[in-house]
This record gives structure tokens, sequence and C-alpha cells, in this order.
């Protein structure tokens, strides 16, 4: 039993215990320009609504195909499990940072030892043989003096949130690539049928030189001319053809498929839509610093500023509190047993460390600034994608109304000399020549509908659009199997709440 002052001396180490928190508060690294920032080029390509889903920008599409592969890349891509799993083991990190504010040892002993002691010499020697029975229960529990156990469980928060923000910045980058694969898809085969449609008139034309030439109507040249474009359209057909099976193939990879011919990819093969501007609900500054990978950012810096005061602890004395509890028996005749009861406080203070605990409270300072300028960096470089897909998207649309236009000159311009060619008013010259501008404005034009899909995409993507999914963050398969492998408790259980409003410690407990 502890004395009375003993018990005061307890009481008042553990009232002064987590009193004291070594190292800085965490401050939010923000950035002032963010307050006022806007783009021109922003306000162009975006238009304001009321209630748009931003989580789900992809519809604005209508296509049901990109829907469909969307949703199997939630359900099946790797890096998506990957993210999520990565999660539940930063939630486990934090289950073992809140384990600092319990006793640190409590530990269970049990003895059983055989003694064979020979004495010789003397007056009285004898042998002995006895076994000898012990028991015991020891605690320690350090008192959080100065923050080292609550700043610990600051940080693991802190990382906590991170890991769920990095798998919402995974579900951003999954859904934007799916999007831009698909389109990308799209664009190329259409590129390959019209490399066909125009292969098959050329070919029409070189037929009829060919036997125009053969009846002597017409010069080796005109035959010539014109076998070179079919056979150097014809060309083009087969690098397209592969660039559409590896696009597929991407495609298949990233909803969790091995290659294959996709069938679902049949059920439209139209033209890309076109969609010409983004729309958003809150102003783009604010849209930047909701991206998952800022919060991300944010956050690695809140859990490095608590570790801070996990290195500065080390300066001053730890005070633990110990206790035993130990009974002991033995088989000899005579003897009696023991109960032992052994309790007080320990301190422990590390002098002279040589500069070993200034210098790591420096690295983790150090460290600390870096994440900081990597926060500062990403909102520049959010900015600087935002920006440059906006005016992307604002080019591309003005340069894919010139070139629908090119092309449809492009076939009056085709029509009209084949038509003078055959009434002998112009060579076949001038033939050739429409049919290869034909193709080429129609190629380009089918690339300008492409660049304009993408920088709505890449848009999208910078604003941080599509960063929720309805999904579990551990799929029912992969959950069943780990339970089978490890006792997880609640852990595998949806986290809540799933997204964290500002850094701030002990916003969420784990499960024990």
């Amino acid at each position: 039993m502890l004395t009375r002052s003993g018990r005061l001396l307890l009481l008042g180490a553990l009232g002064l215990g987590g009193c004291v928190r070594l190292g800085p508060d965490f401050q939010a690294p923000g950035e002032a320009w963010t307050k006022h920032w806007n783009s021109p080029a922003l306000e162009q390509a975006s238009q304001r609504r009321l209630n748009p889903d931003v989580r789900q920008w992809w519809q604005v599409f209508a296509d049901p195909v990109l829907d469909a592969l969307i949703a199997e890349s939630d359900a099946h891509n790797s890096n998506l499990k990957i993210a999520g799993l990565r999660v539940m083991e930063a939630r486990a990190r934090l289950g073992i940072a809140q384990s600092g504010r319990y006793p640190q040892l409590q530990q269970a002993s049990a003895d059983s030892l055989y003694f064979n002691r020979q004495q010789s010499g003397g007056s009285n020697p004898q042998d002995s043989h006895f076994w000898q029975h012990s028991v015991g229960f020891d605690v320690g529990w350090e008192l959080d003096f100065w923050g080292r156990f609550s700043r610990a469980i600051e940080s693991s928060d802190a990382s906590y949130f991170a890991a769920q923000a990095n798998y919402e910045d995974v579900l951003v980058l999954l859904r934007a690539q799916v999007a831009d694969t698909y389109f990308s898809l799209r664009t190329t085969e259409a590129r390959l049928r019209v490399a066909r449609e125009n292969a098959e008139q050329q070919k029409r034309n070189f037929e009829i030189t060919e036997k125009l030439f053969n009846s002597g109507q017409t010069a080796e040249l005109d035959l010539q001319q014109a076998k070179t474009q079919y056979l150097g359209t014809l060309s083009s057909i087969p690098d397209l053809e592969a660039q559409v099976l590896r696009t597929r193939n991407a495609l298949a990879v990233l909803i969790g498929q091995p290659p294959s011919a996709l069938p679902q990819l049949l059920e439209n093969q139209g033209l890309i839509p076109l969609v010409d501007r983004a729309v958003l609900q809150d102003v783009p500054a604010s849209l930047l610093l909701r991206r998952p990978d800022v919060r991300a950012a944010e956050l690695n810096v809140a859990a490095q500023s608590a570790l801070v005061g996990v290195a500065e602890t080390d300066f001053y004395p730890s005070l633990t509190l110990l206790g035993s509890i130990v009974w002991t028996t033995d088989s000899l005749s005579g003897t009696s047993n023991s109960l032992d009861l052994i309790g007080g406080p320990s301190l422990r203070w590390n002098l002279f460390d040589h500069g070993q605990i200034s210098n790591n409270v420096r690295v983790q300072d150090a460290r600390l600034q870096q994440l900081i300028e990597v926060y500062r960096d990403k909102v520049r470089q959010a900015a600087r994608e935002a920006d440059d897909a906006a005016s992307g998207l604002t080019k591309s649309l003005q340069r894919e109304r010139i070139l629908w236009e090119a092309q449809i000159a492009a076939k009056r311009s085709l029509s009209l000399a084949t038509t003078q060619y055959r009434e002998g008013y112009s060579d076949f010259q001038r033939v050739l020549d429409a049919q290869r501008a034909l193709l080429e404005q129609q190629d380009n034009y089918l690339l300008s509908r492409s660049n304009a899909v993408s920088n709505l995409i890449a848009l999208y993507k910078a604003l941080g659009g599509g960063w929720y999914s309805a999904r579990p963050t551990v799929d029912p398969a992969t959950r069943q199997q780990m339970e089978q492998r490890t006792d997880w408790g609640n852990l595998l259980n949806e986290p809540t709440p799933s997204r964290a409003p500002s850094p701030t410690p002990d916003k969420v407990k784990a499960d024990e």
C-alpha cells in the first residue's frame, strides 16, 4: 500500500501528466494568393450551377459505356485497392499510437526452475535439489509530462487522414485516366475508319487510272501517283490498328481485367461527344484547396509538425510509475512462501547526448519545412494544371470549329477536282492533292476533338473532381481474405468520418 505522501505524489504526477505539449502546434501552411486567385481562362471554360455533381463529372458525357467502365475500375483496379489497404494500415498505426495513453509495460510472468546444489568442503558438505516456482505481474507507466504520446497520436491521426486523402486522389486520377483512355480509343478507332474509307476511295481512283493507262488514255505518271497515294494511306492502317490494340489493353488493365476484346465497347462507337465547359459549384481557388492531393500534403505537414514535439521530449526527464507483484514458493520442506509488492516512481534523464537529441530535433524540423514547401508547390502546380487545362479546352474547341469547316471544304474540293478531271478540264494532280488534303483535315479534326475532351477531363482532374466513391475502402472479397488470415477486429469496417475537415489531432479513435 502506498503511504499518504506516495498517493499525493502519484495524484500530482497524474495531474501534471499531459499538461505540457512540446513542439509547435500545427498551423496550416496556407498561401495568401489563393484567397483572391482567379484565372480568365477558367472563367471562360467553366460555368456555375447550384448543384453540379463534380464527384461524378464524367456523367456530362452521357455515355453509359464510360459509366460502366468507371464502375468496373472502382471495383477492380489494383492501385485503388492498394490505396484502400494503406488507409487500413494507417488506421492500425493510429491504434498503436493511442496505446501510449495506457501503461506501456503490462507483463505477467511465471517461472519453474530446478536447482541441483552440491556443496563440498567445509564443516557441513551437503547435496540438495529442489524446484522453485514464481508468479509475477509487472506494470510500468511512463507519464505523458511533455506530450510525447499525445504528439505521437496527433501525428498518426494526421497520417491516417492523409492516407484517406491519398485514396481519394487515386480515385481522381483513376477516373480521369479511364475516361481519357476510353476517349483516346474511340478517337483512334474513328481515325482508323477514316483511313480505311480514304484508302478505299483512293483504291478506286487507282483502279480507274490503271484502266485508263492500259487503254492508252492517260500517262504512266498518273498511274504511279495514284498508286503511291493509295499505298501510303494503306500503310497507315496497321499502325492505327496496333494503336487501337494497345489502348484497349491499357483500358482493360485500368478496369482490373487482363488484355481482352472488351465486348462492352461495341455498344457505342460514335464520335466523341463535345462538352464546351466544365460545370462547377464553387470558385476555382476553393476547389483547388479541396483537391485530395493538396489536402494530403497539408495533413503530412500536420503529422510532421507533431513529430517535432515528440523529438523535443527527449530533452527532458521521463517519469515512470513502476509496480510489481511477485509470489514465490519452492519444494523444500520447512521454507516459507513469499509475496512481494513493489512500487514507486522511476526518473530517467539523458543528460549527456553529445548533440544527438538536438540534431534529431533539427532533422524533424527540416523535414517539416520540406513538407511545407511541398504543400506550397502542390497548390501552385494545381493552379497551373487547372489554368493550362482551361486554356487548352478553349483553344482546342476553337481549332475544332475551324477544322470542321476545313474538312467540309476539303470534301467539296475533292468532288470538284474529280469532276473536272473526268471532264478533262484539269489534270490528275489536283485530284491527288484534294484527296491528300481531305485525309489530313479529317484526321486533324478527329485529333482536335480528342484534345478538347482530354482538356476537359484534365480540368475536372485539376479541380479534384471524382474524389468520392460509395464503395467500401476495402472490397468484400479482400476483406474476407484478410479476416481469414488475421484478426482485424473492427478495423476493416468502413471508417467514419471519411474525410478530415482540418488536420487536427484525435479525430478518429482506432478500435482496440
